[in-house]
């Protein structure tokens, strides 16, 4: 027989056979057999073993043996096995090649995948071979592709152990990106379980236990073909059935034992954390789908595996995830379904949320239960504190609107609805005044124009939420297109006061939201004559207008036809054309080739501080300066995100648009204190007056290692960026010695001035000199501070860490200082701006987190004493002569493994470094010692790094480049 070949006298066994399983899928067959003929490694098999198809998949697969004669063989199962355990291990006993590997019928190899991993395996004697896979999502309109945990595919490695890298065995488990020696898999009896699914799990698990040598290559080896509007779901995605997941937990349980079978007990932690944040979710989402039979018979299974979940592993979790798995262990439905709506949806607040002890929870319920360990076992997973909800204005939040009611008179055309919208903490209070509206818009982009809202009549007010009514006349109110605008989505705008936030309406019951209603498309009646109500993938409620049948397949021809081709022809040219006109590329065109050609504008004069998130600094402080002289001049200010805080007096542009470029092209001055965006030219007529940020102590520019590390060319883009500067303010020597040197800036840019932000400062000092008072001013009224507290300020430099959120972690708790010093101090932290930091409500009015204000200045004239560790605001706030305390926690990090610094802080600090929280602490406590003891070294600190800064900077700046704005 031909699939006898490679046993013919002369023909060695293939190198490579590849199992590929199929059931049902005739059509695409041939596709994935295809992508292992065409390896460009020739000493390759196919062995293609049918699950006893209903379909002509068999008849295909021995027509693909026929055509390749002992490259490819077909073998069908005598029954179907119903999963891939069975197919799977009749190839590898059919297999006669040195490595195997699996392939699924609707999935393709890579053309280089067994040349790869082949020479890997020979190269390092591994039992097992890794590669990448991508999930090509294959009826996606631009082709998206997602690689499945590339992290673990940066490089080439090999590992003796599993257990080198716990992450392999817990993100990784695809049988199908992997290259097996056979006598590996003989020599270990490795056969995928039958008769349950999710069969990759354990058999991944036992090939990583096993093997002796594992390793990863870069390379990518596997595209798993994903159809995300197939009719038929995949195993896996099929999670209505109760038994899907049933079948999960038992494949985890058998995982586990596994583990303690092979001595890898330290692994299961691992498996444990991305159990709870992944392989569990997946099925929470789908609980407010469920009835209430599905949810107790998940519940039960779910708390028998739940037991055997390291505790620790909550505590490496995202809050929600650890919520989530508490309360399902505790069946706390009422608290649950809320949490998974957060789960599904992340923004949103979905419980009113408790404070105890100065301290934020998800829920009362089980704070309180059970011995002193489940209490604080509870209390650590319920708190939510650090998550800042109790930080937010209504306006910011997004509220959980439960859907409580639903009634239709299809006669009459209307919809009677009623919802509880959360109101957490009493954020909204009982004497608000509320309003609200029910506002209908279109789904789709191109009609999102259209919105029609309806007044909701009745707001209640009921303490942990604010009950609403409404009816809606969908048929006279509503009036669709129809065909092009078929889903709307539903939002309900609260008004509290005349501040709104706005909410979305959850459907929680399965069935609640069901009926008709007669609707008038503007089209004709012939397109749709009424609208059903649906529940969104992410909960949240919506309505269709179904199109008729004959409808449908008129717009079914037209969009197949000549005038469809040409219609969405038109409309995907539109869509590239609106794409690129507002990209980053065509705008900097626009400001080369458009903008720049306008004459620059006489008196404009563009400000921005810190990439325009802020408005404040020397650009601020220079701007009111010309406002106080009443200079005759056009004043534009940028700004990123929202344009609250900045001056009402000047005209704001965002950052980035069109408007915003226009007026840096046309200016005749640009003012900031960081950088204007890199890509644009200074036009020659424009001066750039450059601020800056502050004083060195960390290594800039040039001076830092990564710079000197880029290429010629890349230097050179940087330095032509930093050339734009025509004047660089100066406060000291330092800077001449640090700034100036780092940016490669000429003598003639330096103007040895000092910062406008601290011409304030230093009037501070001298008024408190003369008169021997200290005056607070408003900020100190408007923050809370009572009279009888000294005010300190915390205000370190950023941090790298903290995640996509950039939270940082105070280093010092925080609780303990407020108990310790609140009768003495009040302390305000100040993050930096690129950072957040989140306080609990315990330290309330004894700890005021003052991150959101714009203007470090006034925070610094407020404090009579500041606590940082290598910010540059020490140069600044020691103009003021008062007590500083560095608490440099992590300095060696800092120093070592950062940019490294220009001078050594212990040795230089002209305040107490303290590097423990104890020390810290016994500094504060003897302020009035730090006072007298320090005064000489913050005079000598001052005199060094604050030379030039004598309270004149802005004058001095108006005097030399806007005197001739003055009026007559």
């Amino acid at each position: 027989m031909n699939e006898d070949l490679w046993q013919a006298p002369g023909v060695s066994a293939p190198d490579v056979s590849v199992v590929v399983i199929v059931y049902n899928d005739e059509a695409r067959l041939d596709t994935a057999v295809r992508s292992v003929l065409e390896q460009t490694h020739r000493g390759v098999e196919v062995v293609i073993v049918d699950d006893h198809s209903t379909d002509r998949s068999y008849e295909a697969a021995q027509g693909l043996a026929t055509r390749h004669p002992g490259r490819v063989r077909a073998f069908r199962l005598d029954g179907n096995s119903g999963g891939c355990g069975a197919p799977r291990n009749r190839g590898i006993a059919e297999a006669r090649g040195t490595y195997v590997l699996f392939l699924d019928s609707d999935d393709v190899l890579e053309r280089n995948a067994c040349r790869n991993m082949l020479e890997a395996a020979e190269t390092t004697g591994a039992d097992l071979v890794s590669g990448l896979c991508v999930r090509v999502h294959v009826d996606s309109r631009g082709g998206k592709e997602v690689k499945w945990y590339p992290w673990l595919y940066t490089r080439t490695r090999t590992l003796e152990s599993v257990s080198e890298l716990p992450d392999l065995l817990v993100f990784d488990t695809l049988s199908t990106n992997k290259c097996y020696r056979r006598e590996f898999l003989v020599r270990e009896r490795l056969e995928f379980p039958v008769g349950i699914h999710y069969e990759d799990l354990l058999f991944s698990a036992q090939a990583y236990a096993a093997a002796r040598r594992i390793t990863l290559i870069p390379n990518r080896v596997y595209d798993w073909r994903v159809v995300d509007k197939a009719a038929a779901k995949s195993i896996s995605n099929r999670r209505a059935e109760i038994a899907n997941f049933a079948h999960r937990m038992e494949i985890h349980r058998r995982v586990d034992r596994l583990l303690a079978d092979r001595g890898l007990p330290e692994l299961k932690f691992f498996k444990d954390v991305k159990f709870l944040k992944h392989d569990l979710v997946l099925h929470l989402r789908d609980l407010p789908f469920r009835d209430a039979s599905y949810r107790e018979e998940f519940a039960a299974i779910a708390r028998g595996y739940l037991e055997s979940v390291d505790r620790a592993a909550f505590a490496e979790v995202e809050p929600i995830h650890a919520i989530c798995a508490y309360l399902l262990q505790r069946s706390d439905w009422d608290n649950l379904l809320p949490a998974v709506d957060t789960l599904t949806n992340r923004d949103k607040i979905s419980s009113p949320l408790v404070e105890r002890d100065g301290r934020v929870y998800w829920c009362a319920e089980h704070l309180d239960e059970g011995d002193e360990q489940e209490r604080r076992f509870a209390r650590r997973v319920l708190d939510v504190t650090e998550l800042g909800y109790h930080t937010k204005p209504v306006e910011k939040m997004f509220l959980r609107n439960v859907l409580t009611g639903y009634d239709e008179d299809e006669r009459a055309g209307t919809v009677r609805l009623a919802g509880r919208i959360t109101n957490p903490l009493g954020v909204v209070p009982p004497g608000a005044r509320l309003t609200g509206e029910l506002e209908f818009g279109a789904r789709r982009k191109g009609v999102r124009f259209q919105t029609f809202r309806f007044p909701v009549r009745t707001l209640r007010h009921e303490g942990e939420a604010i009950a609403w009514e409404a009816s809606v006349d969908l048929a006279r109110g509503l009036r669709p297109l129809g065909v092009v605008d078929a889903v709307w989505d539903v939002r309900l705008r609260l008004y509290v006061d005349g501040v709104r936030t706005t909410t979305r309406l959850t459907a929680s019951e399965p069935g609640l939201a069901v009926g008709r209603s007669p609707v008038r498309p503007r089209l004709t009646r012939l397109v749709a004559d009424h609208i059903e109500p649906e529940v969104s993938a992410r909960g949240h409620l919506a309505f269709r207008v179904p199109t008729r049948e004959k409808v449908d397949a008129l717009v079914g021809r037209g969009v197949r036809g000549a005038p469809g081709r040409l219609a969405k022809a038109g409309y995907r040219k539109a869509k590239r054309v609106r794409r690129k006109f507002t990209s980053g590329r065509t705008k900097i065109r626009i400001y080369h080739e458009v903008f720049s050609r306008l004459p620059v504008k006489r008196g404009l004069v563009v400000f921005e501080s810190h990439l325009g998130r802020q408005y404040s600094d020397s650009p601020k402080a220079l701007y009111e300066e010309m406002r106080r002289q009443d200079l005759d001049f056009d004043a534009v200010w940028s700004y990123a995100g929202r344009p609250e805080g900045f001056p009402a007096d000047a005209t704001l542009v965002r950052r980035w648009s069109l408007p915003y470029l226009a007026a840096l092209a046309r200016a005749e001055f640009w003012v900031d204190n960081q950088s204007y965006p890199l890509k644009l030219t200074k036009r020659p007529r424009t001066t750039y007056l450059q601020t800056w940020h502050g004083s060195a102590l960390k290594r800039m520019g040039f001076d830092e290692a990564e710079w000197k590390l880029r290429t010629r060319d890349a230097q050179q883009e940087q330095q032509r960026v930093l050339d734009r500067f025509d004047r660089f303010l100066i406060r000291s020597e330092h800077d001449v010695r640090t700034l100036a040197r780092a940016f490669r800036l000429k003598e003639r840019t330096l103007l040895r001035v000092g910062y406008p932000r601290n011409d304030a400062l230093v009037a501070a000092r001298r008024r408190e000199e003369e008169t021997g008072l200290r005056a607070r001013g408003p900020l100190a009224a408007e923050l809370g501070i009572p009279d009888d507290r000294a005010v300190l300020l915390y205000a370190p430099t950023f941090r790298q860490h903290g995640g996509k959120q950039r939270r940082f972690e105070l280093p010092f708790d925080v609780e303990r200082f407020a108990e310790e010093f609140g009768d003495r101090y009040v302390l305000l932290v100040r993050s930096h701006y690129l950072n957040h930091v989140v306080l609990p409500p315990s330290v309330r009015g004894r700890v005021v987190d003052v991150s959101a204000h714009h203007d470090v200045t006034p925070l610094l004239a407020l404090a009579d004493g500041l606590i940082t560790d290598y910010s540059s605001v020490m140069f600044d706030y020691a103009l003021l002569g008062r007590p500083m305390f560095f608490f440099a926690y992590d300095y060696e990090e800092y120093v070592h493994e950062g940019r490294g610094t220009y001078f050594d802080l212990l040795e230089r600090a002209p305040g107490p470094v303290v590097r423990t929280e104890e020390e810290l602490y016994v500094a504060l406590a003897s302020i009035d010692e730090q006072v007298v003891k320090y005064r000489e070294a913050r005079e000598g600190f001052v005199a060094e790094f604050g030379e030039y800064d004598t309270g004149t900077a802005a004058r001095s700046i108006v005097d030399q480049f806007f005197s001739q704005w003055r009026r007559a």
